[in-house]
């Protein structure tokens, strides 16, 4: 049974998107609604600090989107949700996401993104969820050095409590897929950026920073690499998972484009002409991980995706948003230094 798809393409499903109003998820949303007018999005999202009710501002003009507010780790509420607007599928965004406030609260990101998916996995199981989409990171596999990448075969050794906590998630999914015959695909993508992101992420805080003359933070010296993917690429990918990917199978998505952190705040002061010096180098953060390189070979053979941003054009793509977008970002009240 796992093997074999479930073909939304000849049916109107409803999807369930939890953190819909958070940065890929509101940007997911805005790349399929217009592509699948027949479909159904639920968009749960609890409004926390980084899910933005701003994302959904041109959202809402869909007919087939409906935002409820709500909890993942509330039983009833998705039991409720799943019920009554008879769900098919979800697709799972809902996570606390940055590593320096798992290092500061390691508990929150314990009761999202474990506690949370388990709720959500009980009320999938209980109502015959067609497709659970799991949305990870590369993180959970840990560090690399200077050579090797990471294949959804690479073993799980995640360095921080965010990424243990996404790889806590992963599991707890197989498990449900082995125990209780729940149809599930995961995803995990490299570093993504692009429009609306939160300004705590190293991109938007380079960008909002030198936009106000503002020291910009970077810890150790910058040299840690990460695989940059814009989000439209990752949207694309997801939806190509969505559609065409293998129930229980897991999906790495990356884009070739490694970037020193340093280097990726170079590009950002050149494009913005502004100097160097607002670059202020911090303690690095505890057990940071030196290099993640994400294959997505396999998405890229088996399922026929590749990315279609280079990181240049992606990179003058998100400042020119945030360029254009400064009432959206001043909702988070300070600019981050």
């Amino acid at each position: 049974m796992m093997d074999t798809n479930f073909d939304i393409k000849c049916t109107f499903p409803t999807i369930l998107v939890t953190g819909g109003a958070g940065f890929v998820g509101s940007n997911f949303l805005r790349y399929m609604l217009p592509r699948y007018q027949s479909y159904h999005f639920i968009n749960l999202d609890k409004l926390t600090y980084s899910g933005n009710s701003n994302n959904l501002f041109d959202i809402d003009q869909y007919k087939n989107h409906h935002f409820i507010q709500g909890d993942i780790g509330d039983p009833n509420l998705l039991d409720s949700i799943i019920r009554d607007y008879s769900v098919d599928i979800i697709v799972n965004f809902a996570a606390e996401s940055h590593v320096d406030r798992s290092i500061k609260d390691p508990g929150i990101f314990i009761q999202t993104n474990v506690n949370g998916t388990q709720v959500l996995l009980g009320s999938a199981v209980k109502h015959g969820i067609k497709l659970f989409l799991q949305i990870s990171t590369d993180e959970v596999y840990g560090s690399l050095q200077d050579e090797g990448v990471f294949t959804e075969l690479s073993p799980l050794a995640p360095n921080n409590p965010y990424s243990a906590s996404k790889a806590s998630a992963d599991l707890l999914i197989r498990s449900y897929s082995n125990t209780y015959g729940l149809p599930f695909n995961i995803v995990r993508f490299g570093n993504t950026y692009g429009p609306s992101q939160h300004p705590e992420k190293l991109i938007p805080m380079t960008i909002l920073n030198a936009l106000n003359d503002q020291p910009i933070p970077i810890h150790g010296q910058g040299m840690s690499i990460r695989d940059w993917v814009f989000v439209k690429d990752n949207n694309a990918a997801i939806n190509t998972v969505l559609h065409s990917g293998k129930r229980g199978e897991i999906y790495n998505i990356g884009s070739g484009e490694e970037k020193r952190t340093i280097d990726v705040v170079h590009y950002i002061l050149e494009i913005l002409n502004k100097p160097k010096e607002l670059i202020r180098f911090i303690e690095d953060r505890p057990g940071q991980d030196y290099r993640y390189a994400n294959y997505p070979a396999k998405i890229m053979n088996e399922l026929r995706w590749k990315p279609e941003y280079q990181f240049e054009e992606g990179l003058h793509l998100t400042i020119e948003w945030n360029m254009k977008n400064k009432d959206w970002w001043k909702h988070t009240n300070k600019v981050l230094g």
